[in-house]
């Protein structure tokens, strides 16, 4: 089996999808790993370090393609501008492809999956059960947006996180406002607090409550309505009526809040909007929203995707792909997950894929024409 890692080819990607030092855990499942000139370059990752991880180098996409049995990629399959040509195209049919997907989202991309008779496996349809955390790459990748949101929040405030005992005086602490608690929001909380600031959350489980509190965060209460959860651990999409309470809750907090990081979003959904344009206006001069739900449409009514910008005297950003610019630690983390991943599904000698396995299953979106993934269906349809 050759298993191959290329370039992405995705404008400004930074990571790569195997490790160097992952190499040789893949080798151990008698796997070839082929990996293309320079994809680890920008996640600091020389061409050396993978061959002396035992892989082999190939000059370019199109060799790597024609030769692998196994696709890893970061970003879903696009075109490539350098080759002119689309990346399944440089693919041969009936291979196994892994990565992030957007099957949800993308029925273009799909449909030529299931053209090609692919077999491919979606990072963000990991079931989040016990025996998959290893391979969760959504909440990996949300550690560290939730992480470089903190820090980004920091370069646009003109003020200091923590509190400042100086002979100019006794400056306070900035009051953050984290909306919604999931992984990206309690990393956010707790980087927030290790700053120093004064730190608040505001999330319609109420089973976060207590991991938002053990945290040193003040957890904003509502009224809640009884199922806020999906099966699978994600939010679920709720009524307008219930988003209105919500609005009310967030905006009672803002009046205070010199920081506002949010990253509600609902699996497969465009993100809530809970923070209007007149919710804005009553925030004060300065204030920053970093809106990690960006890419879903947004949080915030005046979010503009990929752009920071100001409005009403507040600093609105709204950050793409954040994992990117971190991308060292965020490859290496996604490289464990993807490895542990590809560990699972090949760990029969006959390398024979196992359907009945929930992981497998769950992951799947299509194998051999056919579309199997029943969230994707409902999608769809």
């Amino acid at each position: 089996m050759k298993i191959g890692i290329p370039c992405e080819v995705k404008k400004g990607e930074t990571r790569v999808a195997l490790v160097p030092s992952m190499v040789g855990e893949l080798s151990g499942l008698d796997a070839q790993v082929l990996v293309e000139k320079g994809a680890g370059s920008k996640a600091c990752f020389s061409d050396q370090q993978y061959q002396d991880a035992g892989a082999q180098i190939v000059p370019d996409a199109t060799s790597l393609y024609q030769q692998t049995d196994v696709v890893i990629k970061v970003q879903p399959p696009t075109f490539n501008e350098t080759l002119k040509s689309h990346e399944l195209d440089l693919m041969l049919e009936d291979i196994t492809l892994i990565g992030f997907l957007s099957p949800t989202t993308n029925r273009e991309l799909v449909e030529r999956l299931l053209s090609k008779r692919i077999t491919a496996f979606s990072m963000e349809l990991i079931p989040r059960i016990s025996r998959a955390q290893g391979m969760d790459a959504l909440s990996s990748m949300s550690t560290v947006a939730g992480y470089k949101a903190v820090l980004l929040a920091t370069q646009y405030s003109g003020k200091f996180f923590p509190l400042l005992m100086t002979a100019a005086g006794t400056i306070p602490p900035s009051t953050v406002l984290i909306i919604g608690a999931g992984v990206a929001g309690l990393q956010a909380i707790a980087t927030a607090k290790r700053l120093g600031a004064r730190v608040e959350a505001f999330d319609t489980r109420p089973a976060v409550k207590e991991q938002v509190e053990s945290l040193g965060a003040r957890f904003v209460e509502m009224e809640l309505p009884k199922e806020t959860e999906t099966a699978g651990g994600y939010a679920k999409e709720i009524s307008p009526e219930f988003i209105k309470k919500e609005r009310e809750a967030i905006g009672s907090r803002l009046l205070k809040a010199d920081v506002v990081v949010s990253t509600a979003l609902v699996f497969g959904k465009k993100a809530p909007l809970l923070i209007t344009e007149e919710m804005v206006k009553t925030m004060h001069k300065g204030s920053v929203i970093i809106d990690l739900a960006a890419e879903q449409g947004g949080n915030c009514e005046l979010t503009q995707p990929g752009e920071a910008v100001q409005r009403h005297g507040v600093t609105i950003c709204g950050p793409i792909n954040l994992p990117s610019s971190m991308p060292v630690h965020a490859s290496l983390m996604y490289s464990r997950n993807i490895t542990n991943l590809v560990k699972h599904l090949y760990q029969k000698k006959d390398r024979q894929l196992d359907f009945t396995d929930e992981i497998t299953r769950s992951c799947c979106v299509c194998s051999n024409g056919e579309l199997l993934s029943e969230i994707v269906k409902g999608a769809f349809l």
